[in-house]
Formats: C-alpha cells, structure tokens, sequence
C-alpha cells in the first residue's frame, strides 16, 4: 500500500519548489536534506556556514543543496531593513534587527517572506514558539485568513477508519484556548486542508468526551457552539459535533449514538476542544497506534512556515517538507 509519505512525495517532486532548512546543527536536518534531494522531492537553503555544515555532514551528498550564511549573504543589509519596518512599532530597533537577523529561523522565514524560498521546516532543534513565533511575526497570517492554527497529518497503519488511516487532527500545536469562534474557523480550514493533503473528502468532527447531549456542561456547550458555528461558515462542508472518538470512526457505534449524522462513523478530520487535547492525542497516536505524524503544520499563514516535533526522525522532516511543497503550491493558484 502506498503511504502517505511516499503520495505526498510525488506531489511535491512536480511543483519545483524551494524550502529553507535553518536547523543546520543538528544531523537530522542534513540526512533529511540529503534525501529530499536525491528523491528530488524539493530544492533545499540550508541556513548557516559553510564549513560547520560540511564538518557535520560528512559523507552525505549535499553538493546540489544551497547554503546561506545570514551573517555574509549579499542581501543581509536588505533583510535587518525588512525586519525593522515590520517590528518598529514594537520598539525594533536597526542593531537590534540586526542581532535577530542572525538567528538561523529568523532568516529563513525573512527568505520566505522576501520570495526566496517557497516555505520554511524547524522545530527539530527548536520548541514549538520558537518556530512559529518568527513566522507569526514576520509573514503574518494570509489574507482572510481569522487565525493561524496547526495541525498533524497522522497516518495510523493498517487502520479501516478514516480516509484510509490518514486523519487531520487540529489544533494540536499552537492555540492553546481557542475561542468557540476560534474552534469554527479552525474546524473549516482543517477540512479545506484535509482536502489539499490527503485529496479525499473531509467529515470533520468536532470532538468531546459527550455525544449529542449524552453529557452537559460547560465544555460540551463550547463544542456545540462551535459545531453550530462551523456548519454556518461552510454549510458545503460535512461537519458534526458533539462527538466522542468512538462515535466519530466507528459506523456501529454511530448508529447508536448519533443516527443520522452526516459524519459519525467516517469522520477523517478531528477538531480537538484546546490544545491540551489534540497534543495529547496525536502524542498517543504515534507511540501507540505507531503511526507517521507529520507537523505541527501550520495553516493560516501566508507562507507556510513549518514545526517539527523534537522527537522528529529525519524522514519526519521530509514529510513535512513535501507537505509544505504542496501547500505552498495551493497559495500559489490563490
């Protein structure tokens, strides 16, 4: 059975993309860039000096990669000019955007946002706000867009649920209290995702520990709203909630609790109530169930700036740049 990895893959190799890799201190990054351009998935930036890459590398084959040092590029002067207008207003000075403009993450989402690179993977080496808060700062969320959010691609093997055992969970990386406003947003661009990605129809359910009004509370009440919210926002989209897990997958169970519901028993998009949740669910399904979880993938942006778990693999990080591949593609016909 073809994988997600290698579908995602042959995706990415059509669309001549270009992704910067700032994390160039840890070996995963290179190994990951060593592949990514023997399978010809992408072009790789690879962020920082020269001779420090080459000494970790080793025998890998980075010879067709690009290498940017932040501290001699020609542009430099362009970028910490950039970085200045942008975050002035916050008391940004030219030495200051200096200093930031040799963090290796900095750069590359400033390539992304100058048009160099087509998107950025970090996160390896780097916590989660670490990652996405250059990218929160720098290329801003894409244009009406009402909030950046992310999300994990979890491909769980030899699964009979889902689109195949491919699922969207979301938000598991980065709003950690949505709103019920945020929750609705967050539920129709995952399923506008979930489309893009795994090229199959999305049933996004909105995920409690209730079904239908089998619990009451404060929390159930949230996701209802929610659930109500998002249907509004795109009645084109089958979307239903509140919903348990099991409610959701499994079509017996959803004959019993939630008759008639256009998504229980064949929900692929799981949209957690905060990110307690879908944090702990995706980690749960990697370890466990031994599935591929590509992300945190950012979504709402306006360039694809990417995370990585820190427990990535080096095929981890080649997942994620086909993903951001594809959708940088996406924005592109935008």
């Amino acid at each position: 059975m073809v994988t997600f990895l290698e579908k995602i893959s042959e995706r990415a190799k059509k669309l001549d993309k270009t992704i910067a890799l700032p994390e160039t201190e840890d070996i995963r990054t290179l190994q990951a860039a060593a592949k990514i351009l023997e399978r010809g998935i992408a072009k790789v930036v690879l962020v920082g000096k020269e001779e420090d890459i080459k000494a970790l590398a080793g025998n890998l084959d980075l010879s067709k990669a690009r290498i940017v040092n932040p501290e001699t590029y020609e542009r430099k002067d362009e970028y910490v000019q950039a970085f200045h207008e942008l975050r002035k207003h916050k008391g940004v000075t030219l030495e200051s955007a200096a200093e930031i403009m040799k963090d290796y993450v900095y750069f590359a989402v400033m390539m992304a946002k100058l048009g160099e690179v087509d998107g950025v993977v970090s996160g390896a080496a780097h916590s989660s706000s670490d990652t996405l808060r250059p990218a929160v700062q720098i290329v801003k969320t894409a244009p009406g867009a009402a909030l950046a959010s992310a999300f994990f691609i979890i491909a769980v093997p030899d699964c009979e649920y889902g689109s195949d055992g491919t699922f969207l969970f979301a938000d598991s990386g980065m709003v950690e209290m949505p709103s019920v406003e945020d929750v609705a947003n967050i539920a129709v661009i995952s399923a506008k995702t979930f489309e893009l990605l795994v090229q199959d129809t999305p049933y996004v359910a909105m995920l409690s520990y209730s079904t239908k009004g089998s619990a009451h509370s404060k929390l159930t009440e949230a996701t209802v709203a929610a659930t109500k919210l998002a249907q509004e926002l795109a009645p084109d989209i089958a979307i239903d909630g509140e919903l348990q897990v099991d409610a959701a997958i499994v079509p017996k169970v959803a004959a019993s609790k939630a008759p008639g519901s256009p998504v229980a028993g064949k929900a692929n998009v799981f949209i957690y109530p905060d990110l307690n949740a879908g944090n702990i669910a995706y980690k749960i399904a990697q370890r466990l169930a031994k599935a591929e979880a590509y992300g945190p993938i950012t979504q709402g942006l306006a360039k694809p700036i990417n995370d990585l778990s820190r427990g990535c693999s080096d095929e981890d990080i080649v997942g994620a740049v086909a993903i951001t591949c594809v959708q940088a593609a996406a924005q592109d016909n935008k």
